[in-house]
């Protein structure tokens, strides 16, 4: 007798398929989920291969589309950035997975959902949070968690074993000595040789990025339109071609990046678990487009309003990484740096070449920038003069603080 249904964030690898027929062997009648969030994947193989294996259904979900607008954009508007290098590809990408997920868990009517991250990671966390906030009856089935499965299953070894004795296809060339995860918004490497921080990553490590020095001797040139702080246009300044919906603006600014070598870091993080983690990441058009939102922001926000909106981009970036993207206090935050995005619109004129992004000039209706203003050429509406008693009253603290200073000085 069935002891219920589960429905599996399955990717068609090794862990998710010994998972998917380890709990048929537990009783379990098994839904495979695959997400297509743009990796490069054999969708059509992954069905098949989970059919084979005996899955009930097959559900594989195009949400590309909606990752860049839901959730990409988002932290585009905010500048979000996890301990000032990380821009977040894996973190973005789990509530978005994980929210159609527990959809398909509701409409199929099962009661249990499951999924093959480890016990010692960041995305456990972000996927359970996730399952929990949307479907709070729900009941969570993580093998890597349950010793009965990871005192079975202790490495790659045994689970490529447990594959040949129960006909599940095994990959024929070697894994590669490290831990990879993809999507639309990046790609990242971690574990195996990469867990020696001091080991350089190996050269043929990167898919996403060519080498800088390998890179074209050209830079390629680029407007970046934005409304709200979403970006809506693309164009190449040099040969004229422009994209306009969010899907084919973010791959094509992936496709720019990743022909300079933008967008690679190589970090050691703190996990919301509390370990540190060395991770490797390449994100070329997320890494374009943080410079270039930073400079039309900064551009058309008032000054006391961006440094408001600045802590929030950081406090967006620690709930995005720790998991509680669907959580009331996210929803505040991001309902606020929306409303901060009111005015940020323009087109910002860069060049990508050799690893970086140079910003080159910008315009926008919204702007505050008043050349006059700050011309040293023309006075305008500005009085010199007021500037005295601005210094004066600003140091009147300074000059405090010298005061107390000297006392202490005095009685040493």
């Amino acid at each position: 007798m069935s002891k219920g249904t589960v429905v599996l964030a399955y990717s068609g690898g090794l862990d998710t398929s010994c998972i998917l027929v380890w709990l048929k062997e537990q009783g379990y009648d098994v839904i495979a989920y695959l997400a297509n969030i743009g990796q490069h994947e054999d969708f059509e193989a992954a069905r098949q291969k989970a059919e084979a294996l005996g899955a009930k259904k097959v559900f594989i979900e195009d949400l590309r589309e909606e990752f860049v607008t839901a959730f990409i954009w988002m932290s585009v508007q905010a500048n979000a950035i996890y301990e000032d290098r990380y821009l977040l590809g894996t973190s973005i990408a789990r509530p978005c997975i994980a929210q159609r997920q527990v959809q398909i868990a509701k409409q199929e009517g099962a009661q249990f959902v499951s999924h093959g991250a480890t016990g010692k990671g960041n995305d456990q966390i972000r996927f359970e949070l996730t399952y929990y906030a949307i479907y709070p009856t729900v009941q969570i089935i993580a093998p890597w968690r349950i010793p009965e499965f990871y005192n079975r299953f202790k490495g790659r070894k045994d689970l490529m074993e447990y594959a040949q004795k129960n006909g599940i296809p095994v990959p024929v060339t070697p894994k590669a000595p490290w831990s990879m995860d993809a999507n639309l918004m990046h790609i990242s490497y971690e574990s195996g040789i990469l867990e020696n921080p001091k080991n350089h990553a190996p050269s043929d490590l990167f898919m996403m990025t060519k080498n800088p020095q390998d890179s074209p001797n050209t830079p390629d040139m680029l407007e970046i339109e934005f409304s709200k702080g979403v970006p809506v246009k693309v164009t190449h300044l040099t040969e004229g071609k422009s994209v306009d919906t969010a899907l084919q603006i973010f791959t094509y600014l992936n496709e720019i990046g990743g022909r300079h070598g933008v967008g690679r870091i190589d970090i050691v993080e703190n996990r919301f678990i509390g370990m540190k983690s060395r991770g490797i990441y390449e994100t070329p058009g997320g890494t374009i487009l943080f410079h270039a939102h930073l400079d039309i922001e900064t551009f058309t926000m008032d000054r006391e309003v961006r440094k408001i909106k600045q802590g929030l981009g950081v406090k967006l970036s620690e709930l995005l990484y720790n998991g509680f993207w669907y959580s009331p206090e996210c929803e505040f935050v991001r309902h606020c740096i929306t409303k901060s995005q009111e005015n940020v619109e323009g087109k910002v004129q860069l060049s990508v070449f050799k690893g970086q992004v140079y910003i080159l000039g910008r315009e926008s209706p919204k702007s505050l920038y008043n050349e006059e203003l700050v011309s040293m050429d023309i006075q305008g509406n500005y009085d010199p003069c007021d500037a005295s008693g601005f210094i004066k009253i600003n140091a009147v603290r300074l000059k405090e603080y010298n005061r107390l200073q000297s006392q202490a000085d005095s009685t040493n």
